[in-house]
């Protein structure tokens, strides 16, 4: 029943749903990962950083994935591979650097904007999406329908989300910090193997 009450909404109000959704599910994901990891070091979630994130994703990444993937659907419609492959491409070439800007402008409150354009084209979260989100686009506009495309890619946000925030928030941004956890694993059973 849940199911085909959203699915009402969505489609009687397609893009309050959508912005909702997306903006929902990211700011989920910089919770999820904070509640992880600060839980295991004993410390409180910073709830200001997850605002800004859901900040972020309601006034902007809810609204441009909306209105963005529908401008792309009308440019190149359908299903058929050329279309598809043309519409992952200009996702990456145009869409995502814009993403990624609005991401770093707003996660950075005191950083110049000359200085987030920088840090969108160098960064690990840029280069990294490059490897996930054309899987994610290229499923979105094969299998998903239009109405629900914004909802899809707000729910691959999350794990994004997840990554991405807990990247930023463990170290320098990298992979290697986002990674972490899995160094952090190996050298508790190494530790706890040792004093036994």
């Amino acid at each position: 029943m849940a199911g085909a009450l959203l699915r009402g909404g969505v489609r009687r109000y397609p893009w309050l749903c959508n912005v909702l959704l997306y903006g929902g599910l990211f700011a989920a994901g910089d919770a999820a990962q904070q509640l992880w990891r600060r839980r295991r070091r004993g410390q409180p979630p910073d709830w200001a950083q997850t605002r800004r994130v859901a900040l972020v994703a309601l006034a902007f990444h809810g609204n441009f994935s909306y209105v963005w993937l529908r401008a792309l659907e009308r440019a190149l419609p359908g299903r058929r591979p050329p279309a598809v492959l043309g519409k992952v491409l200009c996702d990456q070439l145009l869409g995502a650097p814009v993403a990624v800007l609005a991401f770093y402008t707003g996660e950075k409150r005191k950083s110049l904007w000359l200085k987030s354009v920088r840090i969108t084209y160098d960064s690990f979260s840029f280069q990294t999406g490059l490897m996930y989100w054309p899987f994610v686009q290229l499923s979105n506009f094969i299998l998903v329908p239009v109405y629900l495309r914004t909802a899809y890619t707000g729910l691959c946000g999350f794990v994004w989300a997840t990554f991405i925030c807990f990247s930023q928030q463990s170290g320098d941004g990298t992979a290697k910090s986002a990674l972490m956890w899995l160094q952090g694993e190996k050298v508790s059973a190494d530790e706890e193997s040792s004093e036994k």
